[in-house]
């Protein structure tokens, strides 16, 4: 069995001292005598239906070309090549909307507001809906907090114009700033095959409320507390059944897991921080 992997064309831009995640795959792959290789994503060299599978692994930079993403879903679909997650699930984890769907399947999330392509808000307003002294502005087609603002309530004159421009090209999200974020950290369960694996806390530098490790946050392997995981594996479990890996993000709030982010298409899966991982 043959198995394209498929990537990114690395150009530097999620760079950060932790261990090489593909790399640690590709050794494990090779131990199990595995045949596989690495292909980049968006590559039209590729010979997709010369592999018997594709697994998604880290095209990093698919929401900086998103049509580009779509289409070779399509071709994919076309070629009626298996791919891992299925192609259904990665066009419907594309859009962050998917939040709102999760929300009325009646999981808690962080309140989000959708904010439609070609419309005008007025940031004072959001605020007020959301009751909020600071709301976070996010692509719904993001990844790696890209065009993602976090405004406060003295700051809403420096980015009125700037966001509703964004508006013109592309539909967001906001939320408000969760304070918890910053004091405790989001965390991060990570399932193979719905089944649960490993966890971690991932916490912000200073005076930051990313938690991206490539913006300066930190990695804390952890010991799933039993109450945020029983909310995490129902996520998993409604939401991803049918995925070979998800990841769910969440922050907790008065005891309970607010989702923040399903991630189905390119998580690192944090396997160098759990021995059981592989």
């Amino acid at each position: 069995m043959k198995i394209a992997i498929a990537t990114y064309q690395d150009a530097g831009s999620y760079a950060a001292p932790i261990p090489q995640e593909d790399a640690l795959l590709a050794d494990f792959l090779t131990q199990k005598e595995v045949d596989f290789t690495f292909e980049v994503w968006d590559n039209p060299e590729v010979v997709w239906q010369n592999y018997d599978a594709v697994i998604i692994k880290s095209p990093w930079d698919y929401f900086e070309k998103v049509n580009t993403w779509f289409t070779w879903l399509n071709t994919l679909e076309q070629l009626q090549v298996k791919v891992y997650n299925p192609i259904k699930t990665l066009r419907w984890n594309s859009d962050k909307k998917y939040l709102f769907e999760i929300e009325k399947a009646g999981h808690s999330i962080v309140p989000s507001l959708n904010l439609e392509k070609g419309t005008s808000i007025d940031l004072k307003e959001i605020m007020k809906t959301l009751n909020c002294n600071a709301v976070v502005i996010k692509p719904r087609i993001s990844g790696a907090a890209l065009n993602t603002f976090l405004i406060s309530s003295a700051e809403l004159g420096i980015y009125q114009d700037k966001v509703n421009e964004l508006l013109q090209t592309a539909d967001y999200l906001a939320q408000p700033l969760i304070p918890e974020i910053q004091s405790k950290g989001e965390w991060s369960f990570v399932f193979f095959n719905g089944e649960f694996s490993h966890c971690l806390l991932k916490t912000a530098k200073e005076g930051d409320f990313r938690v991206q490790h490539f913006h300066g946050g930190t990695i804390h392997p952890q010991e799933a507390p039993a109450h945020l995981l029983a909310s995490a594996q129902k996520i998993a479990t409604q939401f991803a059944s049918d995925c070979l890996y998800a990841r769910v993000d969440g922050v907790e709030i008065n005891g309970n897991l607010h989702l923040m982010e399903l991630e189905l298409i390119e998580p690192l899966l944090f396997m160098f921080t759990h021995e059981k991982a592989f």
